[in-house]
């Protein structure tokens, strides 16, 4: 961060010092006392299970709703006070805003963007809330260029909010799916929250749109729009899988074409990648150089379609960070054509997606039965909630590590993928040893 004193902190945010206003902070902020930042911000939140006051001793500054001991700002909501200091951080660089929003893809997107620019600060992981996107404004440094958002939404006003702490220049909508509809209420409601990145752009900055969602495709913007998709500015041919389903294609724009190979499995990869490249083009990037730098990204965000092979044979396939329904469908596919080529079976391990509201049962049963019609030999059904699946229906991650155990073969290939929160990365990793 930017250095700041005290003082500082509270006259952007409209608080209070308790202790020295004239120390510095220097280093980042940060929520997890376990993990302080040298010279940073330990930002206090009281939460539901624990109140981060009262782990505020070891700070070198605290930013908080009451004092903690330690030279503290203290104000009336750290959430809205961490915001506004991102904002002022934003400003003071004044760096080039590149965000990516979308219902599903957003974060590998957003790990090949931060790649193709090099030295610019990214969302770590999916840090992207209104906890995580000042987080990552915050690590900005004076002489930095290039700030790269993953931004998230759980309803309706979201984008709108993070979009004012880090005004974007740059805003890439990847599509519009049916991840969060219980939160949202319906795909219109969706697209609504996902339309406010580009309706928040600048007349100068860019949108970049999915051409081939109609949803997204005609998203109203003061901006110049650039598209990607097979119907995009931005697009790609001649699409081929290796033996572990990773692509190789022809990326295309304003007639020129480059061969890229990427290194992650699944043919829904294309698509990400064109994303992040019509971005990094939107920002001055050149086509040659965008499509070396796609292929040199190795995996940046773990637990996303990641392939390893055990000593004693089998292939997993760790997705369990998230899940949607169109992101099951695209894993589902890697699977199949993974296993095409080995003599073994193919196994789904799911397990529940979440926040899908009233229409989860039937999102369940549709997943279920787009595997076996795309050819998946066995699936495991984990947890009820996923059940409708179909295939084996197991109660917890127990009987599902248990089973796998038992009966997975050499030559099998597993693929284990549910929403964060099912836990199903413990399946993964207990798959996964050596």
């Amino acid at each position: 961060m930017i250095p700041l004193s005290l003082a500082q902190i509270a006259a952007v945010t409209g608080g209070t010092v308790c202790g020295d206003p004239t120390l510095v902070v220097t280093g980042p902020a940060y929520l997890d006392s376990r993990a302080p930042h040298p010279g940073g911000l330990f930002v206090a939140i009281a939460g539901e299970r624990a109140d981060g006051h009262a782990f505020a001793a070891g700070a070198r500054a605290v930013l908080g709703s009451r004092p903690t001991g330690r030279p503290t700002v203290v104000v009336a909501d750290p959430v809205v006070a961490l915001g506004r200091l991102a904002r002022h951080v934003v400003a003071a660089v004044a760096p080039t805003v590149l965000a990516v929003t979308g219902s599903h893809g957003k974060t590998t997107t957003k790990d090949y963007l931060a790649a193709l620019l090099p030295g610019a600060v990214a969302t770590a992981g999916n840090q992207n809330n209104e906890l995580g996107v000042p987080l990552t404004a915050l690590r900005l440094r004076p002489r930095d260029e290039f700030l790269v958002l993953e931004l998230g939404a759980r309803g309706v006003g979201h984008l709108a909010y993070l979009c004012d702490i880090a005004p974007p220049h740059i805003g890439a909508v990847l599509g519009v799916g049916s991840a969060h509809v219980g939160a949202f209420g319906s795909l219109e409601l969706t697209a609504a929250a996902k339309g406010e990145l580009p309706a928040a752009l600048p007349g100068a900055g860019v949108a970049v749109l999915n051409a081939d969602d109609p949803r997204v495709a005609g998203m109203p913007t003061p901006a110049r729009v650039l598209t990607f998709g097979l119907r995009g500015d931005v697009t790609w041919r001649d699409v081929r899988l290796d033996r572990l389903a990773r692509p190789s294609f022809a990326l295309g724009y304003a007639g020129a074409w480059q061969p890229v190979r990427l290194r992650q499995s699944g043919a829904h990869q294309v698509v990400n990648a064109a994303g992040a490249a019509a971005v990094a083009l939107a920002a001055g990037g050149d086509l040659p150089a965008i499509a070396r730098r796609l292929g040199a990204v190795e995996r940046a965000s773990p637990m996303r379609m990641a392939v390893s092979r055990r000593d004693d044979g089998p292939i997993v396939i760790d997705d369990t960070y998230n899940a949607n329904p169109e992101s099951m469908r695209a894993a589902l596919r890697a699977l199949v054509s993974i296993g095409r080529g080995r003599a073994g079976r193919t196994v789904a391990v799911l397990g529940e997606m979440r926040e899908l509201g009233p229409a989860s049962a039937a999102a369940h049963a549709e997943v279920g039965a787009f595997a076996r019609a795309a050819g998946v030999d066995v699936v495991l059904a984990v947890g009820a909630a996923a059940h409708p699946a179909g295939g084996i229906g197991l109660g917890d991650i127990p009987a599902a590590v248990a089973w796998l155990e038992e009966h997975l073969g050499p030559d099998d290939t597993v693929l284990v993928k549910a929403s964060r929160a099912a836990g199903l990365d413990v399946v993964a990793r207990a798959l996964a040893r050596v």
